[in-house]
């Protein structure tokens, strides 16, 4: 099937911005410019006053299955991420069990199939079990589909091990993706250590536990030549090192979760289960930081740390609930806050989202280039509306941003030229 998309704003930040029509055929972008047409059986979308972007790559999510389908699936994790304008989104492998080897990347890449909505690419674990101890047969994750390698909540504390991971990395073309955290310095820990936490008698998670593994993940990356991709960096430190391991020539790159750019950790005040995520809600001035990160580029990418969780889970007291929180689905307005803000320019929060990303793990999206896949994404920039968890694709509600006010909404997804999502507003 054949879409044309008429007179919508065009923002592909890597090569257009204007006001054009896109024509998809078979699954690619067929043509972006004026005055286009399209065969009689097309369906035509007249995007006028919308913006038209490649669909949004996500390079952290996790999707639970297989192991913990109660808290999401495949299915409703890929449905809640076409709803938030993702396309592409990168799994985790903390599933159960872990995604060590060819089985269980196999599995989850036939989950995605069946689901048929989002792009769902697995991250393959570092280590066995990642337990920390023994690495995973990356080459074979690799050929199985695999973009990535992490041990993403559960950090790997040997260095020697990570040395190894890296070096193997290299070889078979894979980004090392790490969660910077000491565990030893974060045992026990439940928000970020301060005064707050003093106040509330809440064990504390000091910068530190992030700050001092941000600094070896940035040596070994050094002295491998690995690419080395920082997980959801929250502090003021970890952006100064990665600025001055950019300067230096070090192949990192980082990402930033819209809760970081927007929370504080005053928000854990009352015991809020919502306001308890890993790595904590930081400082005021831990949040300036990343958004100075963002502004200058030391930050290439926006991603979610898509984390679901029952909600009984999150009804325990503060010490007891799981970390974590969803992030699909209100990622988009919460990143055009930063542009409201003046942080970020239009086409740069476009491009954190797109296709830097996809330069991060080399992957072929995050572009409305001829010939690409098309996965497209149609938005109201001026849309506002309600966070209601209630609404949500996904099976999970955890979020700190019920009852916010926001503007901009998606209103088509498009993945591989087929529509997988639309609002009552898509006009047709």
């Amino acid at each position: 099937m054949s879409i044309l998309i008429k007179g919508g704003r065009v923002l592909d930040p890597d090569r257009f911005v204007g006001i054009a029509d896109v024509l998809i055929d078979h699954g690619k972008i067929a043509a972006l410019g004026q005055n286009l047409s399209a065969p009689l059986e097309a369906r035509t979308i007249h995007a006028s006053g919308k913006l038209v972007m490649p669909g949004f790559v996500d390079l952290h999510v996790h999707f639970r299955e297989p192991g913990f389908e109660y808290k999401e699936t495949i299915q409703s994790g890929s449905a809640a991420a076409v709803a938030g304008g993702f396309t592409t989104v990168c799994c985790m492998p903390n599933t159960n069990p872990v995604n060590d080897n060819q089985a269980v990347t196999e599995f989850m890449l036939e989950r995605s199939r069946l689901a048929g909505l989002a792009n769902v690419l697995p991250i393959g674990a570092i280590t066995k079990g990642s337990e920390g101890k023994e690495l995973a047969e990356i080459g074979d994750l690799r050929r199985s589909g695999c973009v990535a390698i992490s041990d993403d909540g559960k950090p790997v504390m040997n260095s020697l091990v990570m040395r190894r991971a890296m070096e193997y990395a290299l070889a078979f073309d894979l980004t090392v993706v790490d969660h910077c955290e000491d565990v030893h310095l974060a045992e026990g820990g439940c928000m970020n250590e301060g005064l707050i936490s003093t106040e509330l008698g809440l064990p504390g998670i000091p910068s530190a536990a992030e700050d001092v593994m941000v600094a070896r993940n940035l040596s070994l990356s050094e002295l491998t030549g690995a690419r080395l991709h920082l997980a959801h960096i929250s502090t003021a430190g970890s952006v100064r090192m990665v600025r001055e391991a950019k300067r230096r020539g070090i192949h990192v790159t980082a990402e930033a979760c819209p809760h970081h750019f927007m929370l504080t950790e005053e928000l854990v005040r009352g015991y809020n289960t919502h306001a308890k995520m890993n790595p904590p809600l930081r400082t005021w001035a831990d949040v300036q930081a990343i958004k100075e990160g963002l502004r200058d580029g030391t930050i290439d990418v926006i991603a979610t740390d898509h984390a679901p969780h029952a909600t009984q889970e999150k009804q325990q007291d503060f010490t007891e609930a799981p970390f974590g929180i969803v992030g699909l689905e209100t990622a988009l307005p919460l990143t055009l806050g930063l542009v409201e803000e003046g942080v970020l320019s239009l086409e740069q929060a476009v491009q954190k989202l797109t296709s830097a990303p996809a330069t991060a793990f080399g992957l072929n999206k995050g572009t409305l280039a001829v010939g690409a896949d098309a996965d497209v994404v149609i938005v109201d920039q001026q849309e506002q509306w309600e966070v209601d968890p209630t609404k949500f694709r996904s099976k999970s509600r955890n979020t700190p941003f019920a009852g916010w006010k926001v503007k901009g909404r998606v209103n088509v997804t498009i993945v591989g030229g087929r529509v997988v999502f639309e609002t009552d507003v898509a006009e047709r």
